[in-house]
């Protein structure tokens, strides 16, 4: 009972930091600030935080889902699957795409991108973004397919 309060503990968390920088936090900060090239700073260093939030989880999650014993095998392996996925999709993410936007950032003067580096750092962006969406798909089913802890009273 203590493993599946613990893994919706980590389900929750993970999903809930997700769909909360991506869908809430990041849009806000564009729509309230007049400078956009400080929104993707903040925004940029929130879905640095949130991958790190990711990785914790979803290795906590893998951890706990290795020890659990009370469900069937197809459920666990479904589980362990999307994890990875999600797993994955963020050291994508983080260690492939973000290095490149950085250094697009990092070489344009005063923020200002010549056309070339803009439209790469646009389709960078975008690829980033599809990820960012299926990996929030995935957290959906993490929600979903995980078993719930047992009720006691």
């Amino acid at each position: 009972m203590l493993l599946a309060r613990a893994r919706l503990l980590l389900v929750t968390a993970w999903a809930g930091s997700l769909w909360t920088v991506g869908y809430l936090v990041a849009p806000t900060l564009f729509r309230t600030l007049s400078d956009s090239v400080l929104a993707g700073t903040i925004a940029g260093s929130m879905f640095r935080s949130e991958a790190i939030v990711s990785l914790v989880c979803g290795a906590g999650l893998l951890v706990l889902l290795a020890l659990e014993k009370g469900f069937d095998a197809k459920r666990k392996r479904l589980l362990m699957l999307v994890v990875a996925g999600m797993l994955a999709l963020v050291a994508v993410s983080t260690l492939g795409l973000g290095p490149m936007m950085a250094a697009l950032k990092e070489a344009a003067p005063g923020g200002m991108m010549e056309p070339a580096a803009r439209k790469q750092f646009g389709m960078l962006h975008g690829v980033s973004m599809v990820l960012y969406l299926i990996q929030s798909v995935l957290a959906g089913v993490l929600v979903f397919k995980n078993p719930a802890a047992p009720i006691t009273r």
